[in-house]
């Protein structure tokens, strides 16, 4: 971040030590990821020449609002201003707590409205084809094991990553630590499980003499990055004719798509998730609405078929 520290000399030490102590605060206390901290820092930094203050004692209310007016004239999209404003509301909280701001100025002003796009999954057909792929070679064997574990858990993409060896618990199951360090135990499903055990037999060959714990490696005999599992997934995906973008979170709204539309169970899927909230495991409520909506006008004698 050298880039990051040459761009904060020009402010004001006062600004800028505050910042630095909380970025300390939400990666060290509160265990934040590393790209979570990343990006935090990234907006305040961008947010600093905008404000035009020496001081956070000096932030209002109307400080904000011209901050807002910057960014639409910059052309920011409603996402990225949404982002700078809750990470504001949210240092400026940290500020409170720590005696150096008695208001926070960003609580009045509203984020903006913004569509909410659904998720994109694959349907069970497009998911077929996409696991459907001979694992006859060390790295092939891993990419199943990995997509394997994606679709058949719901996993996000770091919780693949971060997966070690003792990770994989008896009686068919995986513990898995999710966003704030909160771990969860999921069913290893029979597709996933036999990846999975071939998967082992190859790494016990690639890592022989080797002492690296994770339980997924790149040629190197590495920890796989999550950079490296996208490039397979698309590699993979144009070998299987899948002529769509898919990212491994497709994997993940595809297996809470389908859990969910044949169990009807929202909290059961949120607890497979691992979402802290209940409102955003509801996002995948509309899309079984849609699958049902579907169903109806292709089936009811009372449709209306187009």
């Amino acid at each position: 971040m050298n880039e990051d520290r040459e761009s904060l000399s020009s402010f004001p030490e006062h600004l800028t030590s505050w910042l630095s102590k909380f970025i300390h605060h939400i990666r060290v206390e509160r265990q934040l990821s590393e790209h979570t901290c990343k990006n935090y820092q990234r907006q305040l930094i961008a947010s600093l020449p905008l404000l035009n203050i020496s001081h956070w004692q000096q932030l209002t209310p109307d400080h904000i609002k011209m901050l807002l007016v910057q960014c639409s004239q910059a052309k920011l999209s409603t996402r990225t201003i949404n982002l700078r404003l809750s990470v504001l509301r949210t240092f400026c909280d940290y500020l409170i707590k720590h005696g150096h701001l008695q208001h926070n100025p960003v609580i009045s002003i509203q984020s903006l409205k913004q569509s909410k796009p659904l998720p994109k999954q694959l349907n069970v057909d497009e998911m077929g084809s996409l696991l459907n792929f001979n694992s006859d070679d060390t790295l092939s064997s891993r990419d199943k094991a990995m997509f394997e574990l994606l679709y058949g858990c719901g996993l996000r993409l770091s919780e693949l990553t971060s997966l070690d060896l003792n990770d994989l618990l008896a009686s068919n199951e995986i513990r898995v630590l999710g966003k704030g360090n909160k771990e969860r135990r999921l069913p290893l499903g029979r597709q996933a499980n036999k990846a999975i055990e071939e998967w082992l037999l190859e790494r016990s060959k690639l890592v022989e003499g080797c002492s690296e714990n994770a339980l997924f490696l790149s040629q190197r005999k590495k920890r796989i990055s999550n950079r490296q599992v996208q490039n397979r997934l698309d590699k993979w995906a144009k070998e299987q004719t899948l002529y769509q973008q898919i990212s491994p979170h497709t994997l993940r709204h595809s297996f809470a798509t389908h859990v969910l539309e044949s169990s009807n169970d929202l909290r059961g899927v949120q607890e497979l998730l691992g979402h802290a909230n209940l409102s955003t495991t509801q996002v995948y409520t509309h899309l079984n609405f849609q699958h049902l909506a579907k169903t109806y006008d292709q089936s009811h004698p009372r449709a209306k078929k187009k």
